[in-house]
């Protein structure tokens, strides 16, 4: 049988002789994917090995970035408490984009949960492809500082306009509409957890 070119790799490896007559060079075939996996799995362990020593230097701001989605929610959760339902308002949005209802509520969660778990598998792609341009970590800081600043932004807004919700639970009539003033301190900061 045959084995064709493209199949293996020839690899030339010395072998001493303990005879003492020297050195000689055979050469071994081997599978071009056992390469290809050892080259991948070398290309890994050194993108982990960097993307730690950026992690390393980094964490702060990572976790400022993670800290700060927790205030958000905390100043989310501080608004829906001062929230009071009324009547929609009517723009253009609500006339180009008709409203998909409560039945069909489940489209928005999953065109968002496709998009950002793409996302997420992207920015951890230097750990296969060869074309290196960027590091994870680097993306993560930047994408957290921009999360940082529209959601300081978006705190300002919802304290500072208090508009009726569109969505189904925020309306007139809905059990969730408005909560009722916590109990505890612990209650606001324990957010949705029991």
């Amino acid at each position: 049988m045959r084995v064709r070119r493209l199949d293996l790799i020839e690899r030339k490896i010395f072998v001493f002789d303990y005879l003492g007559t020297g050195c000689h060079s055979i050469l071994v075939a081997r599978p071009r994917s056992v390469i290809c996996s050892e080259k991948l799995w070398k290309r890994f362990c050194s993108e982990t090995t960097t993307e730690l020593n950026l992690l390393a230097e980094n964490w702060n701001y990572i976790f400022g970035g993670l800290l700060f989605q927790y205030i958000h929610g905390l100043a989310a959760r501080g608004v829906h408490y001062l929230h009071r339902p009324g009547p929609v308002l009517q723009d253009v949005g609500f006339f180009l984009l008709p409203e998909l209802g409560p039945d069909k509520a489940y489209i928005s969660e999953t065109v968002f949960t496709l998009v950002f778990l793409s996302f997420v598998l992207w920015t951890f792609h230097p750990f296969i492809l060869k074309t290196k341009k960027f590091y994870t970590v680097h993306i993560w800081c930047r994408v957290l500082a921009f999360l940082v600043a529209c959601q300081f932004l978006r705190i300002l807004t919802f304290y500072s306009t208090q508009l009726p919700g569109p969505n189904n639970h925020c309306r007139e009539g809905s059990k969730l509409a408005q909560l009722p003033h916590p109990d505890s301190i612990s209650e606001v900061l324990l957010i949705n957890f029991p």
